[in-house]
Order: structure tokens, then C-alpha cells, then sequence
């Protein structure tokens, strides 16, 4: 048994002493958090806080869960004086830690006080009431004892942790220190909140969030709007420029279509610009201009064209005659290195003149051919009464015979029109006339490359097989009947006249150029011909490597039945490919 050495009163233990002691001694160090309320006992002053202070109920509830954590979690010791422990404390801390107005001395009485008296004549009988129902809840020893503990441990700080003597300072400290924790009213404390998912505002209220939401949408929805504006607007200048790149560029390639189209009238004569007759006067006159030609030259050359063209035979001007029988007696007499050679019929040399210099090389060839044919009596009856026509006669012939029917898709191609342009004619344009005239030929299209290097042995062979009936045997120099070869390419035709074969079985052709002038053809006329005169003449394998070559051959008479077959054949066009 213990004794109180201030009342005498008897307890049977430690705690229950202490409990007096708290109770019956220690209850003027007792004041309400809230109101100041001091002068009653620790028990009267719990039954004070729950029920004069009950509108804190949540946050001490938010708190309890605090100091829950704080002294209770590392202890799992649940009894009901560490709970009845921490209902009290929390609650002591949660009025420190409210920001809501407490009753102060302007909410009491008028007198400024509330007297002990009339504090234990309202509340003194619910008070035993409440100490009674809370001893047979749990052993009351524990409970004082846990009273005591929490009355006399400093109180901590539940945010931060920190420990102040008293809970005044702690008050102040949660006030001063944790300020903007305390923002939220004890109602909202445990309130849902809702954070914006744009710019992270927290609102109290689901609606407002909403609205709050809508804001930012209509704001986005604005400056969408604004960009898509924007874009249009962008979209529209870009489609204008791309539209004014591609009209600058289909301006640009029609006019360099247009260029090249121009450049390919000019150069195959289509322009425009006149035929022979023009083309022969404006060339003499730059002669006279540059003091090249006499006046008087000019005019006698004029009055020579003038009636070439009236009666429509070629003047002359431009033929060497006697080329063949010159080339018969240098490989009778000379060329050493020469095995055999074969020569065709005897032919004329015709070059280019004024008129037709730059477009003319197929009349000219289809001179030499027609010339060739004149002296051999195989063909007078197809060419009977004919002589070697000027180049706008043969340019009239070809119409003739596009008005009989030959060769329609190149009519077509040429407007129909030769007469009056510079229009250039090639290997189908040469058939047509000789076809028309009842001579029998054909074309031979070596179309590709057929040797090294681009080069074309098959039409060496080709040519040597066309003059060369028997080989063996044969003396070394063969002047056959054959008439002469058209040979066309890209560009330019010549005409060949015979083909060599060397000691080392090579092959060399004989050529007729109209591109050479008469002063150089003239030379091989010379009795002691010299070897480099030649040298104009001979086209070896590696001379020859265009892309493609046409040759017309000539190979007889056509009857009428024949003539007519082959106009109707000449519907479409086509020609013996090789290889």
C-alpha cells in the first residue's frame, strides 16, 4: 500500500499513485487546446473535448492515423491504454495543427471567465459517467497510467517529427512551420482531390474539374483551329508554288521540245525555208559577197540552173566520170598488198553543190546508182528515155510515186511534199523511186552490231557475197555487173562500188562519198594514181561503227504484176534484218 504525501490517501500500486496524483493534484496544469479551459481534472477535460470540441472529429481522426504510424506500427502491442493513449494525443495535436478559429476569450462569457463551479455543475455527473463506462471497458490501472505517460511526453511535431516542451509551442510551430498544410478546412481534410491532367491544378469538386477541363480544351480547341488555319493557309501557298514550279517546267521542256523540234526541221530541211533553187542562189550570193565568185560567174551559174531546172536534168557541174576504169588499171598495175578485188558497173561520181550542200547526200547517191543503171542495157527498158535528173526532179519522182500508192506512212512523215524544201530522203525513200521505175530491190537492215568494238563484219560479207559469185578461181581484179550498194546510216549515205580483200583475208570497201568534192575524186584519174588517193575510197571493219546500216541493192527488172505486189506490200514497211 502506497501513501499520498500530500493528502494521505492510500493506493494499492505504483500506477494507481501516479493516476491520484494526475488526477486529484495535477489538475490545474490541465487547459484545453481549443479554448484555453484550465482549472479542471484530466478526466472532466477529456469529456470537455468531446463534447464542447466535437466538430474536429475528422481531422483528429486524419491525425490519429499519424500518430497510428508514429507509435504504433514497430509496436504490435494493440492494448487499450496505447490506444486510449493515442486517441488523446492525437487529438491534442490535431487542435494544435487546425487552422480553424478556436473559442477565445471573446466567445466566453462576459466576465472574461469560466468558473470552476459552474463548469462541475453542468458537466460533473457526465464525467463520472464517462470514467465509469470507460473502466469497464479496460483495466483502469493501465489506463491512468497510460494518461500519465501521455500527459508528461513532449509532444512531437506529426509532420516534421519535432519535439516541443509543450503543446502551446507545438501549436506555434505547426502554425509558423507547416502553414500550407493547413490550408485545407477540417471539413475537406478527408475530401477527394483531383488533379487537373493538364496543368496539375487540384480541385475539391469532380464538376469543377470538368469545367475546369473544358477550358483547356476550349483553349486547345482555339489554338488547333488557329494552327489548322494555318496549315491551310501554308498547304495553299505550298500547292501555289509547286503549281508555278510545274508550269515553268512544262514551259521550259516545250520550249526546248519546240527547239528541238525547229533543229530537226532545219536539219532535215523542213523549215520552210526553201529547196535547192533558194538554197543555191543564197550561197552564190555570199560567194560574190565575200569576193570568192565573179559577178558575171554568179549570174552565168544562174542562167545553168535555171534551165537544169526547167528541163529537169542535173547540169553536171558536180559528176567525175572514168573513176571505175582508173581503179581497174591501179589493181591491174599496182596494190601489191591487194589479193583480189571486185569492182560493180561502171559509175559516175556526183557530189554536193550550193543547192544542196548539208541535205543532199541521197540525190546524189541515187545519181551514182541511176547512173550505173543508164549504162547497163539490162535495165533500158525500165529507164528508157531517162537521163540523170537534178535533185528537185528526183524530188518530184519520189511524190509521183507516193501518189501511186508506195510507201504511204513515209509520205505521211514528209507531209507528202519534197518539192520547194530541203527535206532529206534515206534508204525507203530510195526503194520507193527505183520500185516505182520497175527496178527490183531490196532492203537490208544490219541493225546492231554484229563484230568487237561496235563494228559490223556481217556487212562486209554481206557486200562481199553480193559481188562475189565464185571466189576461187577468180582473176584479181572482177569488174561484175553488179550495180553499186546504197549504204545509209545515221546522218549520212554513201555508195559502194567494189571491195577488197587483202593478202590477210581482211575485208575493205570501196566508197563513193557525194560529201567529196570533184578536185579530190579527179586524182585517181591520174595515170601514176598514188596510194593515199585511195585512201578516201577505203572503209575497213573499224571505219564503220555506227548503230545501224541500211543498204539497197539493186538485183533486176520488176514485171507489172511484180510492181503492183510490192506497192501493196509497201503498206508496211519492212526490210531484211541481219543478224
Amino acid at each position: 500500500m502506497l501513501s499520498c504525501d500530500i493528502c494521505g490517501e492510500t493506493v494499492s500500486s505504483e500506477p494507481d499513485m501516479k493516476a491520484h496524483l494526475l488526477i486529484v493534484h495535477m489538475e490545474n496544469e490541465v487547459i484545453c487546446p481549443f479554448c484555453k479551459l484550465s482549472g479542471v481534472n484530466y478526466d472532466e477535460m477529456c469529456f470537455h473535448i468531446e463534447t464542447a470540441h466535437f466538430e474536429q472529429n475528422e481531422l483528429e481522426r486524419n491525425f490519429e492515423r499519424i500518430n497510428t504510424v508514429q507509435y504504433g506500427i514497430s509496436d504490435n502491442r494493440k492494448d487499450s491504454s496505447l490506444q486510449c493513449r493515442a486517441d488523446i494525443n492525437s487529438s491534442v495535436h490535431s487542435a494544435c495543427a487546425s487552422n480553424q478559429p478556436k473559442i477565445s476569450a471573446q466567445s466566453l462569457p462576459k466576465d472574461g471567465t469560466l468558473k470552476h463551479k459552474d463548469f462541475y455543475s453542468e458537466n460533473l455527473t457526465e464525467s463520472r459517467k464517462f470514467l465509469k463506462s470507460t473502466e469497464k471497458q479496460s483495466d483502469r490501472t493501465k489506463i491512468k497510467e497510460s494518461i500519465y505517460e501521455t500527459m508528461y511526453s513532449p509532444p512531437e511535431c506529426p509532420f516534421c517529427g519535432k519535439i516541443e516542451d509543450n503543446s502551446q509551442d507545438m501549436e506555434t510551430h505547426v502554425k509558423t512551420k507547416h502553414a500550407d498544410l493547413l490550408d485545407t478546412p477540417l471539413e475537406d481534410c478527408n475530401q477527394l482531390l483531383y488533379d487537373c491532367p493538364m496543368c496539375g491544378l487540384v480541385c475539391t469538386n469532380y464538376h469543377i474539374l470538368q469545367e475546369h477541363v473544358d477550358l483547356h480544351l476550349e483553349e486547345s480547341s482555339f489554338g488547333q483551329g488557329v494552327n489548322r488555319v494555318q496549315c491551310s493557309r501554308d498547304l495553299e501557298l505550298a500547292q501555289q508554288l509547286q503549281q508555278e514550279e510545274d508550269r515553268k517546267r512544262r514551259s521550259e521542256e516545250s520550249r526546248q521540245e519546240m527547239e528541238e523540234f525547229q533543229k530537226l526541221q532545219r536539219q532535215y530541211g523542213l523549215d520552210n525555208s526553201g529547196g535547192y533553187k533558194q538554197q543555191q542562189l543564197r550561197n552564190m550570193e555570199i560567194e560574190v559577197n565575200r569576193g570568192r565568185m565573179h559577178p558575171s560567174e554568179f549570174h552565168r551559174r544562174k542562167a545553168d540552173m535555171m534551165e537544169s531546172l526547167a528541163i529537169g536534168v542535173d547540169d553536171g557541174k558536180t559528176k567525175t566520170s572514168g573513176i571505175m576504169e582508173a581503179l581497174y588499171r591501179y589493181y591491174q598495175n599496182a596494190a601489191t598488198d591487194v589479193r583480189r578485188v571486185w569492182l560493180s558497173a561502171g559509175v559516175d561520181h556526183f557530189h554536193s553543190s550550193f543547192g544542196d550542200k548539208g541535205w543532199g547526200c541521197g540525190y546524189r547517191n541515187f545519181q551514182m546508182l541511176l547512173s550505173s543503171l543508164l549504162q547497163n542495157d539490162a535495165y533500158d527498158d525500165s529507164l528508157k528515155g531517162m537521163s540523170v535528173p537534178c535533185i528537185p526532179k528526183i524530188q518530184s519522182m519520189i511524190e509521183d510515186a507516193w501518189k501511186e500508192g508506195f510507201d504511204p506512212q513515209g509520205a505521211s512523215q514528209l507531209n507528202d511534199k519534197l518539192q520547194g524544201t530541203k527535206a532529206w530522203i534515206g534508204a525507203c525513200e530510195i526503194y520507193t523511186l527505183l520500185t516505182s521505175l520497175r527496178i527490183k530491190c531490196r532492203i537490208v537492215d544490219f541493225h546492231k552490231s554484229t563484230g568487237p568494238l561496235g563494228t559490223h563484219p556481217r556487212l562486209f560479207e554481206w557486200i562481199l557475197s553480193y559481188y562475189a559469185s565464185e571466189r576461187e578461181g577468180s582473176p584479181k581484179v572482177v569488174c561484175t555487173s553488179k550495180p553499186p550498194i546504197y549504204l545509209q546510216h545515221q546522218g549520212h549515205s554513201r555508195t559502194v562500188v567494189g571491195i577488197e580483200e587483202k593478202k590477210n583475208r581482211t575485208l575493205c570497201l570501196l566508197v563513193f562519198d557525194p560529201g567529196c568534192p570533184s578536185r579530190e575524186m579527179q586524182k585517181l584519174l591520174k595515170q601514176d594514181m598514188e596510194v593515199s588517193s585511195l585512201k578516201q575510197l577505203r572503209k575497213f571493219v573499224g571505219n564503220l561503227k555506227h548503230k545501224q546500216y541500211q543498204i539497197v541493192a539493186v538485183e533486176g527488172v520488176l514485171s507489172s504484176e511484180e510492181k503492183i505486189a510490192r506497192r501493196q506490200a509497201s503498206q508496211v514497211f519492212t526490210a531484211e534484218k541481219i543478224p
